[in-house]
């Protein structure tokens, strides 16, 4: 959900998702003259709670305030020297009052000259066709340090630090299985990984319900991944519930999906990014995806059915191709959905992301796990208008083809391994060994536009992905709310790794970290006044009518 509201003096602009909102104020530059930041305050209407939005930083001035006793609000110490500004600590299906005010003066003498509010609810996941859920994604934080000591999570009492870690991403699961409730009901699933004992034992207790429970399960390329699905399996009683994909063993099926059916009829399906592992579910960042549509389900239960046959590559390709239909999907006026599955017969697949994402008029915000694929990296490597968001797991070979390319914004997975004066040491969850950070597969192009597309899957953009593995994606076109719960949680972790790879590169030059205070004056806005700067752009996308 979005909304705007426009005083003569401010600007307002809200995107809710589920957990994340963001706020984008705006103003002309001649209100700028002595402005010092933004005060942001949020009502909760559900309890009546009244809190004001913070920042770390504060003003040289005023960096004693904190042991001084004082009372006044953090946001009138420490204002928001920013445009674009997200709470991320907002519950789903709850109705929220902002208001925004404009502070200016100096550090130690700030007064309100204008100020704008408006009222949002934020999403239900389990409403509508399409419910997106995506865990915390924050395997080290300065929130989880000081909630929880830095102690992994299975030494946190209560599994308290789990369900935080979680934020309904296991809920989520585990409800969907619940579905299906007796013998009226199948689940058909697509596994690569498949051990996490409480989503194991959901599918043996739904099998004692009478629920048909069939597990396409990887057996190809990786012994230790395989035998553990069998291992658990049989633990659950559910080795006569699984099923063997064998045939070309260098490839890997690399699917996670859940399919649900009543009397044979396919009503729903649970996809996205998310292993059946405790890594998966609580470690990396991760999306849950429900697509609640007839005519999707149908086209996933089609696809198991061919996968269950154990085919080849090659015979899998060919019966792919000819379900796949993407003709007629960009000259559709309403929301639509389209999956596409792997192996296809070529690479033109992944050609096709790269020329959606080439057709971009405002921006791009693009995930990947394992580097960026050349066609994609060579796309981001040509000067444009359009920005580019890119948060990445790691830099991969091609990332000094477009690390330094104008209005490309990166972000890497990281932690904060050692302290500094004003961050604590973050220890990571320890629930991941090959992908510790970013795990999503998604692109999101054009989200504030009138034609947002959203890919989503557990493809990773990739020659592999595309043309040898058992993949799943999604294209999701014209379909704001869920352009808008990509959106918001994207901007969610990329901020937050930003934050981590700037700090990074200070320290790895071994340059003396200075503390980061508040500007004094008005010459924080500079940059959101400068057309040639990212922030400028930033500023416009955000700020743009819709």
């Amino acid at each position: 959900m979005r909304k705007k509201v426009t005083t003569p003096q401010l600007s307002l602009q809200i995107i809710a998702g589920s957990h994340t909102v963001l706020l984008s104020m705006n103003m002309e530059k001649h209100f700028t003259k002595n402005l010092l930041g933004f005060a942001i305050q949020r009502k909760d209407h559900s309890t009546g709670h009244l809190v004001w939005l913070k920042t770390p930083e504060t003003f040289e001035p005023c960096k004693d305030y904190s042991t001084a006793g004082l009372t006044k609000p953090p946001a009138y110490i420490n204002p928001i020297q920013a445009f674009l500004w997200g709470d991320y600590t907002v519950l789903p299906c709850h109705t929220y009052t902002y208001t925004v005010m404009a502070l200016y003066g100096k550090p130690l003498d700030l007064h309100v000259e204008a100020q704008v509010y408006d009222t949002i609810t934020t999403e239900d996941p389990f409403s509508q066709k399409h419910g997106i859920f995506f865990n915390r994604g924050v395997a080290g934080s300065q929130a989880y340090a000081r909630k929880f000591n830095n102690l992994p999570p299975q030494k946190v009492a209560d599994r308290a630090a789990y369900k935080w870690l979680s934020r309904g991403l296991e809920e989520a699961i585990l409800h969907f299985i619940s579905q299906a409730q007796d013998s009226s009901y199948s689940l058909h699933v697509a596994a690569y990984e498949f051990c996490y004992p409480p989503v194991v034992q959901a599918f043996a207790q739904a099998k004692q319900r009478g629920v048909n429970v069939k597990i396409i399960y990887d057996k190809r390329r990786e012994p230790s991944i395989y035998q553990e699905t069998e291992k658990i399996a049989a633990q659950y009683g559910l080795t006569e519930n699984i099923i063997p994909r064998q045939q070309n063993p260098s490839y890997i099926s690399h699917n996670k999906f859940i399919l649900l059916l009543q009397d044979q009829n396919p009503l729903a399906v649970w996809t996205g990014s998310t292993n059946f592992t405790e890594g998966g579910i609580f470690g990396q960042s991760n999306v849950g995806h429900t697509i609640r549509e007839k005519k999707i389900a149908h086209a996933y239960l089609h696809y198991w059915q061919r996968l269950a046959q154990d085919p080849t590559a090659q015979t899998l390709r060919h019966e792919n191709q000819k379900a796949l239909d993407l003709e007629n999907l960009l000259d559709e006026q309403e929301p639509t959905t389209q999956p596409i599955f792997s192996p296809l017969p070529s690479d033109k697949m992944l050609h096709w992301y790269v020329a959606q994402a080439a057709k971009a008029k405002q921006a791009i915000f693009f995930t990947a796990a394992f580097g960026v694929n050349k066609v994609f990296a060579d796309l981001f490597s040509q000067p444009s208008d359009v920005l580019r968001y890119i948060l990445l797991e790691k830099k991969g070979n091609t990332y000094d083809s477009f690390s330094h390319v104008a209005n490309n914004r990166i972000a890497l997975g990281s932690s904060l391994r050692e302290g500094t004066q004003e961050w604590l040491a973050e220890n990571i969850t320890g629930l991941n060994n090959h992908v510790e950070y970013i795990h999503t597969k998604y692109m999101i192009i054009d989200p504030l536009g009138e034609n947002p597309m959203v890919i989503n899957g557990s493809a990773n953009f990739s020659y592999a992905s595309v043309h040898n593995n058992d993949e799943n994606m999604l294209v999701i076109y014209r379909n704001t709310r869920v352009a808008d719960l990509f959106l918001t949680e994207f901007m969610s972790l990329f901020k937050h790794f930003y934050a981590r790879s700037k700090m990074l590169n200070i320290l790895s030059s071994q340059q003396i970290m200075q503390p980061n205070y508040l500007k004094s004056d008005d010459n924080w806005t500079l940059p959101y006044y400068n057309p040639e700067n990212f922030y400028y752009k930033e500023r416009n996308l955000f700020n743009a009518t819709t």
